[in-house]
């Protein structure tokens, strides 16, 4: 692969999860052009910033909105393709080998990939969410950000780039790239259950089917994250 690759990921209080996917992500550096991983900070308080320059990456601030955090990510970042991927996010081990084909093939230069989704907890439940997941991937086209977004910066650019919202910054720029532009790469995004633990393996994906009606009928993204 001849192109650069930046690897841009949004924090905020990320410390307990950031080594382990950046880690992740150097087991198969050599399979890509890795010029650098941007680290866009929301103001942490548990050392997040000073985990990230210690792991080699370059580190931003913003204001704590996420897709601000990957708008300033993606404008500052000097690679020809970029991969914004969420903190607790961890790629599997071919992650590299499936973006080296992706962009050397000239076809996908007007396109973007995502990763297939999955949860890190062995319970059935996490089964469940996945088979959604992967339903609303095929039939509805709306990929969220936990699955990564792979994407040319000159693309990227024209399209407008992610827009400062709160929330629903994902389902926003894959609308404008469009469903029949977005590929989904034979890799997996493996991403922390924590939060279905925590608020419930039903009551969580209905809240997020809910947070994205109420977006598609106009609801602003500050009012969703206050929902959220």
């Amino acid at each position: 692969m001849t192109a650069s690759l930046s690897l841009v990921i949004p924090t905020f209080n990320s410390g307990a999860v950031l080594r382990r996917s950046v880690s992740a992500l150097n087991t198969q550096a050599q399979e890509v052009l890795v010029s650098e991983i941007i680290v866009v900070d929301g103001g942490s308080v548990d050392g997040t910033r000073e985990l990230a320059a210690s792991l080699g990456a370059r580190v931003l601030q913003a204001a704590a909105s996420r897709g601000g955090q990957l708008a300033l990510g993606g404008e500052e970042a000097d690679g020809e393709w970029l991969l914004f991927l969420h903190a607790d996010t961890i790629l599997d081990e071919n992650w590299g080998q499936a973006v080296a084909a992706f962009v050397e093939d000239p076809a996908n230069r007007e396109k973007a990939a995502v990763f297939q989704f999955a949860l890190d907890d062995p319970d059935p439940r996490a089964r469940r969410v996945e088979r959604i997941t992967h339903w609303r991937n095929r039939v509805l086209g709306l990929p969220y950000g936990d699955q990564g977004l792979l994407i040319r910066k000159a693309f990227y650019q024209r399209l407008g780039g992610f827009r400062a919202f709160p929330l629903m910054e994902d389902v926003e720029i894959v609308r404008r790239i469009g469903r029949r532009r977005i590929c989904c790469l034979p890799s997996t995004a493996t991403t922390s259950a924590v939060r279905y633990r925590r608020d419930g393996w039903w009551f969580r994906p209905l809240r997020n089917i809910a947070l994205l009606t109420l977006f598609s009928l106009g609801a602003s993204p500050r009012l969703l994250t206050r929902l959220y």
